[in-house]
């Protein structure tokens, strides 16, 4: 058959994945680990540079020692990194987020560049994954039913009628298989952007990710491989609009003035102006994650700001809770399937939820310019730091383990209103007898519980 496109090509797969981001090769590999026959298609036909997800949370490590990929990255030598550290302009500690304490086999952070994430996850698709790049979606086909049953996509000219059991949506943000499902998002875009620098040298710390909570807002620090610096500052959204060279360096010379604790790479910072990214930051959740025959993941979904570096990392949740409902489905028969996704939704929203309101309740407190907001933050990142539980289930939060949400009594004790009744039953669990590990195991059965 031939069409305005040439040639017509039909294919039959078990699912379609749409979008070769981190969430489309999350799908791709756990679906391909269940035997699945995969078709993965991207408009890409490579992956820009992007300094942004870079940033690996514990919590989704175990998922790419699974598909091989974790190996391939420690290979690459992406940097561990143990703590998350709140600091002043100046450098003083606020809150430490130790992920040690929470023990298991990987209490770490990993970082790398974006894209050698998203490569070292292409490099371990399974044997029943084919990945095809260069090929625009332009339609969602439909059965006789009105379900969704595949794409209709373009590559090279030629038109690809391609019939699947399940529908992936994992095209981003700006998502037109969303759009042609209809389900409708609302993007709020932060009152700032974050200024991006890739400097060369090595930090005192090597194993820290600095958030750094000043007059400006926020100023994040962290080691990349290779000896490598990824610096993100916070800007008004038209700070830097139209600005000369000169204006450049006087606007460099003055931030450092801000952020003293900047002052050791402030000639890096000169010297690298030119090479700066500025990246925009959204938030939204969709008010639903699937339709007969499709389901949305990652930025498709849901966006977070990438202060708590919980993007990517849900992401890999969602393909590895789709996975474990889609494990004893037969992808042949379509209500099996759609009752496995509204299963799928019915887990994952209030996943998604919890994250969404963790993520901006960071945002708020690193990021917040007004005096009022900026001492209210420290406030409470300086009462997590004083109580033992809190910073505990905060690094648990943040780890990617689960999620046990605080409460308004744990909002109390943040702020020294209360004191913390339930630190005693707490020290208790984190007996030698009772280790930290084992906490963490019962931590997570209470956000199933919660779920």
């Amino acid at each position: 058959m031939t069409t305005g496109h040439g040639t017509r090509r039909r294919t039959d797969t078990d699912v379609v994945v749409c979008g070769s981001g981190v969430a489309g090769l999350a799908a791709a590999c756990a679906l391909g680990r269940l035997g699945l026959d995969v078709t993965l298609l991207d408009k890409q036909r490579t992956q820009p540079p992007v300094w942004k997800g870079e940033v690996l949370q514990p919590g989704s490590l175990d998922s790419l020692h699974a598909w091989d990929a974790l190996g391939r990255l420690e290979a690459r030598q992406a940097v561990r990194l143990s703590r998350l550290v709140a600091r002043t302009a100046t450098g003083e500690e606020l809150m430490a987020l130790d992920f040690t304490v929470l023990g298991g086999e990987r209490p770490w952070m990993l970082a790398h560049d974006y894209s050698t994430i998203l490569q070292c996850m292409a490099d371990s698709l399974g044997p029943t994954v084919r990945l095809r790049r260069g090929a625009l979606v332009k339609e969602l086909s439909h059965d006789s039913a009105g379900r969704i049953s595949g794409v209709r996509a373009v590559a090279d000219g030629t038109a690809l009628d391609i019939r699947a059991g399940l529908v992936v949506a994992a095209d981003g943000m700006s998502s037109r298989l969303r759009r042609l499902a209809g389900i409708d998002v609302e993007p709020v875009a932060y009152d700032h952007r974050l200024l991006s620098f890739e400097l060369p040298g090595t930090l005192p710390t090597d194993d820290e990710v600095s958030a750094h909570a000043t007059d400006r807002g926020l100023v994040m620090i962290y080691p990349l491989p290779d000896a490598r610096i990824r610096v993100y500052i916070q800007v008004r959204t038209d700070e830097l609009r139209k600005v000369s060279p000169a204006d450049l360096r006087r606007w460099c010379e003055g931030l450092v003035a801000q952020v003293p604790a900047l002052a050791p790479l402030a000639g890096l910072l000169e010297v690298n102006l030119d090479r700066r990214q500025l990246l925009p930051v959204w938030c939204y959740r969709a008010p639903s994650l699937v339709r007969p025959g499709l389901v949305l993941l990652g930025e498709a979904a849901h966006v977070v700001h990438p202060l708590a570096a919980q993007g990517m990392n849900t992401s890999i949740g969602d393909a590895e809770a789709l996975a474990a409902r889609l494990a004893a489905v037969d992808l042949a028969d379509g209500s099996a399937v759609d009752g496995a996704l509204r299963g799928y939704e019915n887990d994952r929203m209030t996943r998604i939820r919890d994250v969404h309101t963790m993520s901006h309740n960071a945002a708020r407190m690193m990021t917040s310019t007004s005096r009022a907001g900026r001492v209210l933050s420290r406030r409470l990142m300086r009462g997590t730091a004083r109580s033992r539980r809190l910073n505990y289930l905060t690094t648990y939060n943040m780890s990617g383990l689960g999620m046990r949400p605080l409460d308004r009594l744990d909002r109390l004790v943040q702020l020294g209103v209360l004191p913390d009744l339930r630190a005693r039953s707490f020290a208790a669990s984190h007996s030698p007898a009772h280790p930290a590990g084992g906490a963490a195991a019962q931590l997570r059965r209470a956000g199933r519980d919660n779920r």
